[in-house]
């Protein structure tokens, strides 16, 4: 498995780009290869992003090379976008209890 952490910075409210994003969350939740994506909104700071868990490397590529995230980098309240891969410790994360 595969983890990808994105965060975007806002030029609007956290809450409204959340909102709109709505429709999104019915396309990420077919991506394949996906298994699952935890929203993450900091309306303190204008921030925006998301952890996604991936079946497979080429899975998580695949959705970085895509569409979606496309739109996200194109989008005219997004004013950056960050993207991170990581593996995932498989041992410790079971310890500490990770859906995984």
């Amino acid at each position: 498995m595969k983890l990808l952490q994105i965060n975007y910075r806002l030029n609007s409210a956290v809450s409204d780009f959340m909102r709109a994003s709505e429709p999104v969350a019915a396309a990420i939740a077919n991506v394949p290869g996906l298994r699952w994506k935890i929203w993450l909104e900091n309306g303190a700071v204008n921030e925006g992003g998301g952890i996604y868990l991936f079946e497979d490397a080429a899975s998580r590529t695949n959705f970085i090379d895509g569409p979606i995230i496309a739109k996200l980098k194109s989008h005219p309240a997004v004013a950056e976008v960050a993207i991170k891969e990581f593996d995932i410790s498989g041992e410790l994360s079971s310890t500490t209890r990770a859906p995984i």
